[in-house]
């Protein structure tokens, strides 16, 4: 993304900077060439603003795009930890079901 508005950024400001240059360098009256001067800035003030704005909504979008497959990977994560842990708990409940049988024998054998 920073590429791509560094490009846009460059390609705007040649061509400011080429229009102006060839605006001085045209043979033209001063009121003329000032006139000109000053229709070419507001026009690439225009061209800023509206790629300003794409930009925008592209951050913008790729932002929520990038949100919900953020909460999509912590729902699985959740999901699978509680799958894990149930399979654990079982584990012990297990375990503890077994020791309380030997327990129960060694009592019986005392």
């Amino acid at each position: 993304m920073s590429n791509n508005g560094n490009t846009v950024l460059g390609i705007l400001a040649g061509t400011a900077v080429g229009a102006v240059l060839g605006i001085l360098f045209a043979p033209d009256k001063g009121s003329n060439t000032r006139q000109r001067i000053s229709d070419e800035a507001q026009l690439a003030k225009q061209r800023l603003a509206e790629t300003a704005t794409e930009l925008k909504e592209q951050v913008v979008s790729t932002a929520t795009t990038k949100k919900a497959s953020i909460d999509e990977q912590v729902d699985s994560i959740i999901s699978n930890a509680s799958y894990k842990a149930d399979d654990v708990i079982s584990s012990l409940e297990r375990k503890l079901k077994d020791l309380k049988a030997k327990n129960k024998k060694f009592q019986k054998t005392s």
